[in-house]
Protein backbone atom coordinates (compact mmCIF):
# COMPACT_ATOMS: atom_id res chain seq x y z
CA UNK A 1 0.00 0.00 0.00
CA UNK A 2 1.55 3.44 -0.91
CA UNK A 3 2.13 5.86 1.54
CA UNK A 4 0.19 8.98 2.38
CA UNK A 5 1.85 12.03 2.23
CA UNK A 6 0.50 15.44 4.33
CA UNK A 7 1.14 18.71 2.82
CA UNK A 8 -0.52 21.49 5.21
CA UNK A 9 0.44 23.86 2.67
CA UNK A 10 -1.39 22.27 -0.10
CA UNK A 11 -4.88 21.54 -1.28
CA UNK A 12 -7.11 20.08 1.48
CA UNK A 13 -9.34 18.28 -0.73
CA UNK A 14 -7.37 15.50 -2.42
CA UNK A 15 -5.48 12.18 -1.27
CA UNK A 16 -1.65 12.51 -1.74
CA UNK A 17 0.09 8.93 -1.87
CA UNK A 18 3.76 8.87 -2.27
CA UNK A 19 4.73 7.80 -6.13
CA UNK A 20 8.62 7.52 -6.12
CA UNK A 21 7.76 3.91 -6.35
CA UNK A 22 6.75 4.61 -10.10
CA UNK A 23 10.65 5.69 -10.75
CA UNK A 24 11.69 2.03 -10.58
CA UNK A 25 9.72 2.24 -14.28
CA UNK A 26 11.17 3.40 -17.82
CA UNK A 27 7.89 4.08 -18.54
CA UNK A 28 7.24 6.47 -15.83
CA UNK A 29 10.13 8.91 -17.09
CA UNK A 30 8.76 9.15 -20.38
CA UNK A 31 5.04 9.54 -19.59
CA UNK A 32 6.27 12.15 -17.01
CA UNK A 33 8.36 14.13 -19.94
CA UNK A 34 5.49 13.58 -22.59
CA UNK A 35 2.94 14.89 -20.44
CA UNK A 36 5.02 17.65 -19.57
CA UNK A 37 7.22 19.54 -22.01
CA UNK A 38 7.09 16.19 -24.92
CA UNK A 39 4.54 14.91 -26.99
CA UNK A 40 2.48 12.56 -25.64
CA UNK A 41 1.24 10.77 -28.92
CA UNK A 42 5.19 9.63 -29.41
CA UNK A 43 5.66 6.14 -30.24
CA UNK A 44 6.81 4.73 -26.91
CA UNK A 45 8.69 1.80 -28.42
CA UNK A 46 10.58 4.12 -29.98
CA UNK A 47 12.32 4.83 -26.58
CA UNK A 48 12.60 1.41 -25.51
CA UNK A 49 9.13 1.59 -23.48
CA UNK A 50 6.55 -1.19 -24.34
CA UNK A 51 3.38 0.64 -25.35
CA UNK A 52 0.92 -0.93 -23.59
CA UNK A 53 2.85 -0.17 -20.17
CA UNK A 54 3.21 3.17 -21.19
CA UNK A 55 -0.58 3.30 -22.01
CA UNK A 56 -1.28 2.02 -18.06
CA UNK A 57 1.38 4.70 -16.86
CA UNK A 58 -0.45 7.45 -18.52
CA UNK A 59 -3.64 6.54 -17.50
CA UNK A 60 -2.20 5.67 -13.24
CA UNK A 61 -0.72 9.30 -14.08
CA UNK A 62 -3.81 11.09 -14.78
CA UNK A 63 -6.97 9.28 -13.35
CA UNK A 64 -8.99 11.64 -11.26
CA UNK A 65 -10.12 8.37 -9.30
CA UNK A 66 -7.29 7.48 -7.67
CA UNK A 67 -5.24 9.20 -4.94
CA UNK A 68 -2.66 11.87 -6.44
CA UNK A 69 0.93 10.47 -7.02
CA UNK A 70 3.33 12.60 -4.98
CA UNK A 71 7.30 12.34 -5.90
CA UNK A 72 9.40 14.25 -3.84
CA UNK A 73 13.84 16.14 -3.82
CA UNK A 74 15.02 16.62 -1.04
CA UNK A 75 17.65 19.26 -0.71
CA UNK A 76 19.82 21.19 1.58
CA UNK A 77 19.47 23.00 4.96
CA UNK A 78 15.64 20.63 5.00
CA UNK A 79 13.87 21.92 1.56
CA UNK A 80 12.15 19.36 -0.22
CA UNK A 81 10.92 19.90 -4.37
CA UNK A 82 7.45 18.55 -4.68
CA UNK A 83 5.75 17.28 -7.79
CA UNK A 84 1.96 16.29 -7.75
CA UNK A 85 0.29 14.61 -10.39
CA UNK A 86 -2.97 16.36 -9.34
CA UNK A 87 -5.90 15.16 -11.60
CA UNK A 88 -9.75 16.61 -11.20
CA UNK A 89 -12.32 15.23 -12.81
CA UNK A 90 -12.08 18.17 -15.19
CA UNK A 91 -9.06 18.90 -15.60
CA UNK A 92 -4.95 17.30 -15.20
CA UNK A 93 -2.30 19.64 -14.22
CA UNK A 94 1.41 18.26 -12.37
CA UNK A 95 2.27 21.02 -9.71
CA UNK A 96 5.95 21.26 -9.15
CA UNK A 97 6.70 23.35 -5.51
CA UNK A 98 9.39 23.78 -2.81
CA UNK A 99 8.41 23.56 0.43
CA UNK A 100 10.12 24.07 4.16
CA UNK A 101 8.49 22.90 7.40
CA UNK A 102 9.24 26.13 9.06
CA UNK A 103 7.82 28.49 6.37
CA UNK A 104 4.19 28.10 6.56
CA UNK A 105 3.79 28.54 2.59
CA UNK A 106 4.53 26.97 -0.37
CA UNK A 107 7.12 28.30 -2.97
CA UNK A 108 5.54 27.95 -6.43
CA UNK A 109 7.58 26.89 -9.10
CA UNK A 110 5.46 26.23 -11.97
CA UNK A 111 2.45 23.78 -13.34
CA UNK A 112 2.30 21.69 -16.64
CA UNK A 113 -0.77 20.32 -17.95
CA UNK A 114 -4.68 22.45 -18.49
CA UNK A 115 -3.05 25.53 -16.28
CA UNK A 116 0.35 26.67 -17.88
CA UNK A 117 2.82 27.69 -15.82
CA UNK A 118 6.59 28.63 -15.80
CA UNK A 119 9.42 27.99 -16.23
CA UNK A 120 9.90 27.40 -12.34
CA UNK A 121 13.66 26.97 -12.29
CA UNK A 122 17.24 28.06 -13.90
CA UNK A 123 19.85 25.56 -15.11
CA UNK A 124 21.97 26.41 -12.51
CA UNK A 125 19.44 25.23 -9.64
CA UNK A 126 18.09 22.50 -11.72
CA UNK A 127 21.66 21.29 -11.80
CA UNK A 128 22.06 22.12 -8.17
CA UNK A 129 18.66 19.97 -7.46
CA UNK A 130 19.73 16.67 -9.83
CA UNK A 131 23.14 16.99 -7.45
CA UNK A 132 21.42 16.82 -3.88
CA UNK A 133 22.29 14.08 -1.67
CA UNK A 134 20.60 14.70 1.58
CA UNK A 135 19.68 11.88 4.06
CA UNK A 136 16.37 11.27 4.11
CA UNK A 137 13.71 8.29 4.30
CA UNK A 138 11.42 10.22 1.92
CA UNK A 139 11.79 10.91 -1.63
CA UNK A 140 14.27 10.25 -4.77
CA UNK A 141 17.81 9.75 -4.35
CA UNK A 142 18.76 9.09 -7.29
CA UNK A 143 20.63 12.09 -9.41
CA UNK A 144 19.70 11.39 -12.63
CA UNK A 145 15.84 10.81 -11.39
CA UNK A 146 16.16 14.12 -9.76
CA UNK A 147 16.97 15.74 -13.23
CA UNK A 148 14.34 14.40 -15.53
CA UNK A 149 11.44 14.72 -12.96
CA UNK A 150 12.39 18.82 -12.20
CA UNK A 151 13.20 19.05 -15.97
CA UNK A 152 9.38 20.38 -17.17
CA UNK A 153 10.19 23.67 -14.86
CA UNK A 154 13.85 24.44 -16.79
CA UNK A 155 13.71 27.67 -18.54
CA UNK A 156 17.26 29.50 -19.15
CA UNK A 157 18.50 31.87 -22.12
CA UNK A 158 21.66 31.23 -20.48
CA UNK A 159 22.14 27.43 -21.10
CA UNK A 160 25.87 25.20 -20.79
CA UNK A 161 26.96 23.01 -23.95
CA UNK A 162 26.72 20.20 -21.45
CA UNK A 163 23.08 20.65 -20.68
CA UNK A 164 21.79 18.22 -23.79
CA UNK A 165 24.28 15.36 -22.72
CA UNK A 166 23.46 15.84 -18.64
CA UNK A 167 20.08 15.28 -19.73
CA UNK A 168 20.58 12.22 -22.10
CA UNK A 169 23.18 10.81 -19.81
CA UNK A 170 19.87 10.39 -17.56
CA UNK A 171 17.85 9.58 -19.78
CA UNK A 172 19.98 6.35 -20.44
CA UNK A 173 20.59 5.77 -16.64
CA UNK A 174 16.04 5.68 -16.17
CA UNK A 175 15.94 3.22 -19.10
CA UNK A 176 15.43 5.37 -22.08
CA UNK A 177 17.23 3.18 -25.46
CA UNK A 178 20.62 4.96 -26.06
CA UNK A 179 20.57 5.38 -29.25
CA UNK A 180 17.54 8.02 -28.78
CA UNK A 181 18.45 9.36 -25.53
CA UNK A 182 20.71 12.35 -27.14
CA UNK A 183 17.49 13.38 -29.71
CA UNK A 184 15.07 13.75 -26.78
CA UNK A 185 17.47 15.20 -24.82
CA UNK A 186 17.55 17.58 -27.51
CA UNK A 187 13.64 17.95 -27.91
CA UNK A 188 13.38 18.28 -24.13
CA UNK A 189 16.13 20.70 -23.45
CA UNK A 190 15.23 22.85 -26.78
CA UNK A 191 17.60 25.18 -28.10
CA UNK A 192 18.31 28.92 -27.09
CA UNK A 193 18.57 31.65 -29.69
CA UNK A 194 21.54 34.72 -28.99
CA UNK A 195 19.02 37.02 -27.10
CA UNK A 196 16.43 35.22 -25.96
CA UNK A 197 14.31 34.69 -22.28
CA UNK A 198 14.09 33.31 -19.74
CA UNK A 199 16.73 35.20 -17.86
CA UNK A 200 17.26 34.73 -13.68
CA UNK A 201 18.60 37.65 -11.55
CA UNK A 202 19.09 38.48 -8.23
CA UNK A 203 17.67 41.80 -7.25
CA UNK A 204 17.97 43.95 -4.15
CA UNK A 205 15.04 43.02 -3.03
CA UNK A 206 15.44 39.17 -2.31
CA UNK A 207 18.23 36.72 -2.58
CA UNK A 208 16.32 34.47 -4.70
CA UNK A 209 16.66 35.06 -8.08
CA UNK A 210 13.26 35.80 -10.40
CA UNK A 211 12.69 35.20 -13.57
CA UNK A 212 11.97 37.48 -16.17
CA UNK A 213 9.26 35.67 -18.23
CA UNK A 214 5.90 36.86 -16.52
CA UNK A 215 4.21 33.46 -17.07
CA UNK A 216 6.56 32.28 -14.32
CA UNK A 217 5.51 32.08 -10.09
CA UNK A 218 9.16 33.12 -10.00
CA UNK A 219 8.28 36.53 -11.63
CA UNK A 220 8.63 37.41 -8.00
CA UNK A 221 10.33 36.17 -5.36
CA UNK A 222 9.99 31.76 -4.21
CA UNK A 223 7.69 31.77 -1.20
CA UNK A 224 7.06 35.25 -0.79
CA UNK A 225 6.89 36.90 2.46
CA UNK A 226 9.15 33.81 4.40
CA UNK A 227 11.93 35.43 6.61
CA UNK A 228 14.94 37.48 5.50
CA UNK A 229 16.94 34.33 6.39
CA UNK A 230 14.80 31.83 5.16
CA UNK A 231 15.12 33.55 2.08
CA UNK A 232 18.69 33.44 2.40
CA UNK A 233 19.26 29.66 3.35
CA UNK A 234 16.89 28.54 -0.23
CA UNK A 235 18.60 31.07 -2.03
CA UNK A 236 21.71 28.84 -1.41
CA UNK A 237 20.77 25.81 -1.14
CA UNK A 238 19.33 25.74 -5.13
CA UNK A 239 22.48 27.48 -6.10
CA UNK A 240 25.23 25.14 -3.98
CA UNK A 241 26.30 27.68 -1.27
CA UNK A 242 24.23 25.92 1.58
Amino acid sequence: MALTVHIPEYLEDCELVAGEDLAREPAFWLAHLMLTVGDPSEDPERYGVDASVYEEMVERLSNPEEPWPVLRVPFDGGHTAYVVYANFDDANNVDFFVRHPAWGRLGYLGQCGADEAGPGLSWTELAMLAQATQNSSEGLTDGSQHLLLLLPMLGDAEMPREACRMVAQALTRCGIRPDTADELATVLVGEQEPDSEPRWTVTADSPIAVCSSTYSPRHIPLALGITPSQAQAVADALNGRG
